[in-house]
């Protein structure tokens, strides 16, 4: 009986395995595409279609953009600057908006967690954002423009770290905690915040992604050039690639062979330098960020 136990466990166990590899598959297999046409020469790429393996193999899309390393470089730093900013601001917000709301003592939590939830499911759209953001608060080309609007506090995150404050720290320590003496703000910061690490990197992986793919805030409120984050700079990068492709369409056959300029390429790239940072973090924190999600969704 324990033979034949094991032995569909393990079944179980290989079938898993398997099913899990090409999904994992299946995910990286975009990204290899990517890669692959970034790597391709022009006309090959033109000629032959996109492939797994690049048909003739070139680096003109990354020189390019190589040749646009400053106005790069400089997006990059804006982009790191906003998600760093967003990121530590989200989650000081987040986590304090969270603590009362997961605090039975608290007599309005539930009104609160109502309204929070509200805005879920509703919201005044776009064009009422936008006045209230220039009109309001006046932030239209500045960099606050690029961490206020839309990600800074997100109400899924919010209900989040309140379920996990609920699920994982006894309320016995809270209560230990006061008849020592401590203040909800010392109770706050020595107690719910260090015990909370795993929910905690989860909204900081959530905000930092929002944050660093983020391209509307700018497109809404950002027309000055040296404050694009990388994601409009690229944006921008493509454009031009676009306007030579049109011009030499119009030019005609006095100008240079439009397989030459690497439109297609170019896309690809600039999705790779986009996205490797993310690739390069994610790893990283990939098991607190399982285990915050997993914990901090369960219903509090």
């Amino acid at each position: 009986m324990k033979n034949t136990r094991k032995g569909n466990e393990r079944a179980f166990f290989i079938a898993a395995c398997v099913l899990v590899t090409l999904f994992a598959l299946f995910c990286l297999l975009p990204i290899l595409l990517v890669i692959s046409a970034s790597l391709t020469e022009e006309r090959a790429l033109v000629a032959d279609g996109y492939r797994l393996f690049p048909s003739k193999f070139s680096f003109a899309s990354y020189t390019y953009l190589w040749r646009q390393k400053a106005m790069i470089g400089k997006a990059y730093m804006i982009s790191i600057i906003v998600t760093f900013s967003g990121t530590l601001f989200g989650v000081i917000a987040t986590t304090m908006c969270a603590y009362p709301l997961s605090r039975t003592s608290f007599r309005w939590r539930n009104v609160f967690t109502f309204l929070i939830f509200f805005t879920m499911l509703f919201n005044g759209g776009v064009v009422s954002s936008y006045i209230v953001w220039t009109r309001g608060f006046h932030i239209k080309n500045t960099i606050w423009a690029l961490i206020f609007p839309n990600y800074l506090v997100g109400a899924f995150n919010i209900i989040l770290v309140k379920n996990y404050y609920q699920n994982n720290i006894p309320v016995s320590l809270v209560e230990a905690a006061k008849l020592d003496g401590a203040s909800e703000g010392q109770i706050f910061r020595k107690i719910m915040v260090p015990l909370s690490k795993p929910v905690i990197v989860t909204i900081m992986m959530f905000s930092s992604l929002a944050y660093w793919n983020d391209w509307t805030n700018g497109l809404y409120y950002i027309n000055k050039k040296e404050l694009f984050s990388v994601q409009l700079m690229l944006n921008e990068i493509q454009q031009n690639v676009m306007m030579l492709r049109t011009a030499n369409d119009r030019l005609g056959a006095a100008a240079v062979n439009v397989a030459d300029i690497p439109s297609n390429g170019v896309r690809m790239a600039i999705a790779i330098i986009a996205l490797l940072p993310i690739m390069i973090i994610f790893p990283i924190i990939q098991k607190e960020l399982i285990k915050g999600v997993v914990i901090g969704a369960v219903k509090g």
